[in-house]
């Protein structure tokens, strides 16, 4: 995780944790590494609120409310502060909207990241691209 020394904080996109929860391989490794990193004290990690609704969504959409439950209490028990949206955040996530063209659940992502003084922000998403004082990593990049 090389892609990662240096930051002392970082934000998580919902695609790392349901990679984690939800699939078995090298990225699911990777997203385990990094939370067991968060969980060692090594990094700090934020998740925005929105990224709670997009895990969680999964169980909701198939009707599963044992999988659900379960799924929200290991959101809870994990080692991440949940950061809610705020009318400085929204503003920001605008911003970022409209100057990357990426939709807004990512752009909370990014807005969450910066207001939380992440400098890096791993997702598995190609779309969403570095902004100022936050640099992205993606994490089939992490991938040994």
């Amino acid at each position: 995780m090389q892609a990662l020394a240096g930051h002392a904080r970082i934000g998580i996109d919902s695609n790392v944790l349901i990679y984690l929860l939800e699939t078995q391989g090298r990225l699911a490794d990777v997203a385990a590494s990094i939370v067991d990193a968060i969980g060692a004290g090594t990094v700090e990690a934020v998740l925005a609120t929105v990224g709670v609704m997009e895990i969680l969504a999964g169980p909701a959409r198939a009707g599963d409310a044992l999988i659900f439950e379960h799924t929200a209490d290991v959101l809870r028990d994990l080692p991440i502060r949940i950061v809610g949206l705020d009318q400085a955040l929204a503003e920001d996530a605008a911003w970022i909207r409209g100057s990357l063209g990426i939709g807004l659940e990512d752009a909370i992502h990014l807005a969450t990241a910066r207001k939380a003084a992440a400098t890096a922000f791993v997702t598995n998403d190609r779309r969403i691209r570095s902004i100022p004082r936050v640099d992205v990593v993606y994490l089939d990049d992490l991938v040994a």
